[in-house]
């Protein structure tokens, strides 16, 4: 795909313009979302990302249309266990509802800039080094077997070494003043539970894109669409979290699901890199990935359904855990 410095300047500048309308015209007031303002949120989002991918396959062909809609469906599918996390800090740390909304728009917003770094240093990594692909995909296929191992486990924020660090360092109130990061208590000045809520946002941002970003090279190469896909995915999460955060514990086998695709992705990797020195090799096309993440979502969702009607109960887990990748010992 030809890209040029033009279409990433007007792909940036579209969407910072829907950032700000997002921070001007929703998240700008705190307040509890309702059901129906997420679906029209939600609706607007994925609808702009189905038109870009329809414009895609009309301007560049059906190859990078199939690229795009594969990378933005391993983000989006991913961006549903990066909402369990979220759940879980905005539980643990009794965030009141309506500043949900300005946590969940800062995460997007450093997820955003995060994940335009990783992505530029995994596209200057595969060009240089051809081996990157064997290096992302053994990756993946860590990430996956640890994701299925802690699968009935849900991470702990306070077990982040950046969360650790910054509650020894620095004092702080356990009540909150509004949007502020700092307030004053009994005159002095003190951190409030928002900076807490902030950095462990931050982490996990930072633990997702570790694993998000050589998960879509694994379907595309081309920065352009790695870039477009994580963008579009990530811009409709705030609304997806007000959409499903009452039916999200019901997705009991997502984080097994997500441990298959990324073992998928990284054995793809490894294939791609292994046909480029022995020709005989097979390789997994665009159109093989997007058929196979596609019926293990559906396979998950289907199989969810059925286990939550055979044990109302039964409650889904983030599978995530800690900064090192394993629990923190006490």
């Amino acid at each position: 795909m030809e890209t040029s410095t033009l279409l990433w300047t007007f792909t940036i500048l579209g969407i910072l313009g829907l950032l700000a309308l997002d921070f001007v015209f929703v998240s700008r007031k705190p307040h509890e979302v309702g059901f129906r303002e997420a679906l029209v949120w939600s609706v607007f989002y994925i609808g702009i990302a189905v038109a870009f991918g329809i414009m895609l396959i009309v301007w560049q062909g059906g190859a990078v249309g199939s690229e795009f809609f594969a990378a933005y469906l391993v983000e989006k599918s991913l961006s549903v266990d990066n909402l369990f996390v979220f759940i879980i800090i905005l539980a643990q740390f009794a965030v009141p509802v309506a500043l949900h909304q300005r946590v969940l728009l800062f995460g997007v917003v450093l997820a955003l800039a995060l994940r335009a770094v990783f992505i530029a240093l995994g596209a200057a990594a595969l060009e240089t080094f051809a081996f990157t692909f064997v290096i992302f995909g053994a990756v993946l296929i860590w990430t996956g077997v640890q994701l299925a191992r802690h699968r009935n486990e849900d991470p702990d924020p306070m077990d982040s070494l950046i969360v650790r660090t910054v509650r020894s360092r620095i004092a702080y109130t356990d009540a909150y003043d509004g949007t502020r990061l700092f307030t004053r208590e009994n005159g002095v000045r003190v951190a409030t539970p928002l900076l807490i809520v902030m950095i462990a946002i931050g982490a996990t941002d930072l633990l997702f894109a570790l694993d998000s970003i050589p998960a879509t090279f694994g379907v595309t190469q081309e920065p352009y669409l790695v870039f477009a896909a994580n963008a579009f995915a990530l811009m409709g999460l705030r609304a997806l979290y007000f959409l499903l955060k009452g039916l999200l514990d019901k997705l009991i086998y997502l984080s097994t699901g997500l441990a298959v695709i990324l073992v998928f992705i990284g054995i793809k990797l490894v294939l791609t890199w292994a046909s480029g020195v022995w020709p005989d090799v097979p390789h997994i096309s665009t159109n093989q990935s997007l058929v196979f993440i596609a019926v293990v979502l559906v396979v998950v969702a289907v199989a969810s359904a059925i286990k939550v009607r055979r044990d109302p109960d039964a409650v889904a887990h983030a599978g995530r855990i800690t900064d090192a990748h394993e629990p923190e010992s006490q």
